[in-house]
């Protein structure tokens, strides 16, 4: 069986081309980093790492890869022959493989009627979503017809901590041993891959939420609230007992909207943030605050790890969230001048004020309860730095 995974970068290669191979699949790995693009091809194999005491070493084999940049035409013809196609680009990325994509899906229906999945394993909602929406905009009426019957474009959930490293073996990648990967079944087409690993659900939307809720919430506040106090790194962050209670307080709170709106058990979800606590305090993943809270722009937006949480909450329980709305103030004191965005952010505060730069980032009416409270806690944050 033949995978085409788009990103040859830490998690295509730590997370999800670890899966394809112990499911059976040579993988081939499209990048356009040349370097690594040439080592897969040189040792077609590559070491994973797992993060906890034993480092136990993983050796995935069948590999190879294919610089886009330089063989967009290796790519397509890959894509005509495969029986999966997966991404681990970053969701800005995602637009700019659609032509390709389409090229490769165009001449593989021009060969055969054979079906396949295209699974974008993306840190967003809706990614293979996006993906099919862009690739769409290349294509006929009749081929879309056509591609509605030959292509599935299913959803997906990724969670698993890969993080920033630099190895003498460059190919090498440290990961945590948890991982989830849940994939919403009903948009599949033809047989369903058989990845042991994989979570089949029928509503994904959940799931989705849940992570992204969870986890990455959690992930964005150990890294502001670690770089308001000080912490280089996000497991010194979590052993600051005020880092860790205004984390796991805001994780309650979403996890109490959580539990509403769809249903989870309550004390289930207990165990599952305590469970990502424990993995953010991994003493074996040195990650830094500064990287897990890069792009703060993204982070802020209206429907994204902090606003949504916090505007949820409020909708489904009907009162204001003290944790998250602060999580939200940290962010706007997010200073780092080593990202753009962070530097945008003070720009625009400088420039017309906090209660507009929050208007301007969150999209939240300057009417409104939760607004005047990221302003409160951003007045007090402030003035305690």
């Amino acid at each position: 069986m033949l995978a085409v995974h788009f990103g040859a970068g830490n998690i295509g290669r730590g997370f999800i081309g670890n899966l394809l191979f112990h499911s059976g699949y040579e993988t081939v790995f499209v990048d356009v980093n040349a370097e690594i693009v040439h080592l897969l091809n040189e040792k077609n194999e590559y070491k994973v790492v797992l993060a906890e005491p034993g480092q136990q070493e993983d050796v995935i084999k069948n590999v190879r890869a294919i610089n886009s940049a330089e063989n967009p035409d290796q790519v397509i013809e890959a894509i005509a022959k495969a029986d999966l196609v997966t991404t681990a680009i970053g969701p800005n990325i995602l637009p700019l493989i659609a032509g390709l994509v389409a090229e490769g899906l165009r001449n593989r229906a021009d060969q055969s009627n054979r079906p396949l999945n295209i699974i974008a394993c993306e840190n967003m909602i809706g990614g293979s979503t996006l993906l099919k929406e862009k690739v769409y905009e290349k294509l006929t009426k009749a081929e879309m017809a056509q591609f509605d019957d030959l292509f599935g474009f299913p959803d997906s959930a990724v969670d698993r901590i890969v993080p920033n490293q630099t190895n003498e073996d460059k190919l090498m990648v440290k990961v945590e041993p948890f991982y989830e990967w849940v994939v919403e079944e009903t948009k599949l087409v033809g047989e369903k891959p058989d990845i042991p690993g994989i979570t089949y659900v029928q509503d994904l939307v959940p799931y989705i939420e849940r992570k992204l809720f969870t986890v990455n919430t959690g992930h964005a506040l150990a890294a502001y609230f670690g770089y308001y106090y000080g912490e280089e790194f996000i497991n010194k962050a979590m052993e600051n007992p005020q880092i860790y209670e205004l984390v796991e307080g805001a994780l309650s709170e979403s996890g109490e909207f959580l539990a509403k709106k769809y249903g989870f058990n309550a004390e289930d979800h207990a165990k599952y943030i305590q469970k990502i606590l424990h993995r953010f305090s991994n003493s074996h993943i040195v990650d830094e605050v500064t990287r897990v809270g890069r792009s703060p722009i993204r982070k802020l937006g209206p429907n994204d790890r902090l606003v949504s949480p916090a505007r949820q909450y409020s909708e489904v329980i009907g009162q204001e969230p003290v944790n998250l709305l602060k999580g939200v103030a940290a962010a706007f004191l997010y200073d780092f001048q080593g990202d753009e965005e962070a530097v945008k952010i003070q720009s625009t505060i400088e420039g017309i004020g906090i209660d507009k730069a929050i208007e301007t980032f969150t999209h939240i009416s300057s009417e409104s309860t939760l607004f005047q409270t990221i302003i409160e806690q951003y007045k007090l944050l402030k003035e305690n730095k």
